[in-house]
């Protein structure tokens, strides 16, 4: 593996731990220049397939999934563990269902989802795009949705 510090190509693995889903999370050491970076293995599975709105269909991309995420989470107090954690269980999600295929709009809802539970602002953030917001009113209905669902909670 080579450091992305230095570029030396022997470190060495200093802890290993597996994410629970589909992926292994290494801590490396760098042999040259001492400095420690994680690196995540993944487990290279059948490739699924988004079918989007208009019909393309377009291989699976982790790394799209995660772009999102991160644009709806910027500037929000959520750490980096957390967003790898809802990343990969958002991805173990879309596999278990044990297609091929999958809508991209079955995507955005675990997407929504997970959003909802970890910040609603970014929640909101997602969901304004996700859903096309044409003006504010929906914005205030989705606020309004969301103080209801924190209301149920606490009865």
């Amino acid at each position: 593996m080579e450091c992305p510090y230095c570029h030396h190509i022997e470190t060495k693995v200093t802890d290993s731990r597996d994410t629970g889903s589909f992926a292994i999370r290494r801590r490396r050491e760098c042999l040259k220049c001492n400095r420690r970076f994680t690196t995540y293995e993944y487990i290279e599975m059948t490739p699924v397939y988004i079918v989007k709105k208009d019909g393309r269909r377009e291989k699976f991309d982790r790394s799209k999934l995660k772009k999102g995420v991160m644009k709806a989470l910027e500037k929000r107090p959520v750490s980096h563990e957390k967003i790898e954690e809802m990343i990969n269980s958002i991805e173990e999600k879309i596999r278990r269902t044990g297609t091929e295929e999958i809508e991209s709009s079955a995507i955005g809802g675990y997407v929504m989802d997970s959003l909802k539970e970890t910040d609603q602002v970014a929640y909101i953030r997602f969901a304004s795009v996700y859903r096309s917001f044409a003006d504010v009113t929906f914005f205030e209905k989705e606020i309004k949705n969301l103080a209801k669902e924190k209301m149920a909670e606490k009865r």
